[in-house]
């Protein structure tokens, strides 16, 4: 009989220490906002869509007053695959911003130029201007030769998110892009993430999955091989079909040194699969891609 009352009592402590826990990283959330995008954000990467703007729906349950600005500006470096596929690396620097107005209007490296349409407490609906700057043959002149380029296109981007509740702040998340020019084709993302255990108001970090579909024009743009990039390359022709593109998990973090300079970190694993994972152009399916950033909030 005594055992069992310990063990309720603590089973009671364990749920209420997790939940402190949460609104900890909540608390920390309201005063970052989210993990501004990485450089190069828009280019096709294993990062998961959801990583670009993680923690933004959470900051609303617990701080229900927005500030009208919030601006932080940084630098980014990433470690990522030369294209999709590839079994070679290179590293990218560039900016990273992250301008909001009211939790309306936002102009962010990761989520690009847009606003939040409709929203509610725990959940928003966004459309935005956002960017690819595609893929160049001189990226890896070996494996790219005789293929072309896939030219940088502009491109519009609609997308949800909703949390669950406060007491399980599991964050889904969906969008559709579509880029005119370029690959000239559809694509969307379907994910999840969550505040992970041992954040803290200081450090705090969160993991989900992801997965991607695209339509047979975005996926014949970049895992295709038609007749004339046959007859000037090292590829057999090869038709890539719509459907799944990949699937993958990611993680994120952000430490706060004091009020105005925080760090995040960013890495994610994506695998290949279908018409993507079976091209001739990917010569590896599993790619992993890991970047920095160091950032000032004013």
């Amino acid at each position: 009989m005594l055992n069992s009352r310990r063990k309720r009592i603590n089973e009671v402590r364990n749920k209420q220490t997790g939940i402190a826990a949460i609104c900890g990283v909540a608390v920390a959330i309201g005063g970052v906002a989210a993990l501004p995008g990485t450089a190069f954000a828009q280019t096709p990467s294993p990062l998961g869509e959801w990583q670009y703007s993680v923690g933004i729906p959470l900051q609303k349950m617990w701080q229900p007053t927005i500030p009208d600005w919030q601006l932080r500006v940084g630098a980014a470096a990433s470690f990522q695959p030369r294209y999709e596929g590839s079994d070679r690396y290179h590293l990218m620097a560039g900016p990273s911003i992250d301008v909001r107005y009211k939790d309306l209007f936002f102009l962010s490296s990761g989520e690009g130029f847009g606003v939040n349409f409709v929203q509610g407490p725990n959940w928003r609906a966004s459309l935005a201007a956002v960017y690819d700057l595609g893929r160049r043959a001189h990226d890896d002149p070996q494996e790219l030769n005789g293929l072309g380029n896939i030219n940088a296109a502009p491109g519009l981007k609609l997308s949800g998110e909703y949390v669950i509740s406060k007491d399980f702040p599991l964050v889904l998340r969906a969008d559709v892009r579509r880029y005119f020019g370029g690959s000239n084709g559809w694509i969307g993302d379907l994910g999840a993430y969550m505040p992970m255990p041992g954040s803290t108001k200081k450090f705090f970090w969160f993991a989900g999955p992801n997965v991607t579909l695209a339509d047979s024009t975005y996926m014949n743009s970049w895992f295709g091989v038609n007749q004339q990039q046959a007859a000037h390359s090292q590829f057999r022709q090869y038709h890539a079909s719509a459907g799944f593109k990949s699937v993958g998990f990611g993680i994120s973090a952000v430490w706060l040194f004091d009020k105005h300079w925080f760090a995040t970190a960013d890495g994610a694993f994506q695998q290949l699969v279908g018409s993507a994972g079976n091209s001739p152009v990917t010569h590896r399916k599993g790619n992993g891609v890991a970047d920095i950033s160091i950032n000032y909030r004013f």
